[in-house]
């Protein structure tokens, strides 16, 4: 299984303008609210979130919600994805996923790939 999504960073830097607060905590967990600082960063999280849905099929909506999974950073800075949802971590409860998030020229792309 595979996701991709693409965002442009303006476009999440106006919702963050326009709602504060209230547009983060409804698509990042606390967690991910510490150490996302840099827009750039926060723009990454939600296409990464975005394209795991479209990995599991489901895109945003009744069955998965952006707070049913977290991103974090390894210690080497390799992003990963915590699976929250105890009904999705069951259903993928033997399978790798593997991320990737770049941004670059006012857009945050990211990759899940589900093996």
């Amino acid at each position: 299984m595979i996701g991709i999504d693409i965002t442009t960073i303006a476009r999440i830097e106006q919702l963050i303008k326009r709602f504060q607060n209230r547009s983060k905590n409804r698509f990042m967990t606390s967690n991910e609210q510490k150490w996302a600082i840099k827009v750039q960063s926060i723009a990454g999280i939600w296409a990464t979130k975005e394209a795991f849905s479209k990995a599991i099929g489901t895109g945003i909506g009744k069955k998965f919600s952006f707070l049913d999974i977290e991103i974090y950073k390894k210690k080497s800075g390799k992003p990963k994805i915590k699976i929250l949802n105890k009904k999705l971590k069951k259903r993928l409860k033997h399978r790798k996923i593997d991320i990737s998030i770049t941004h670059d020229a006012g857009f945050a792309i990211a990759v899940v790939v589900i093996i």
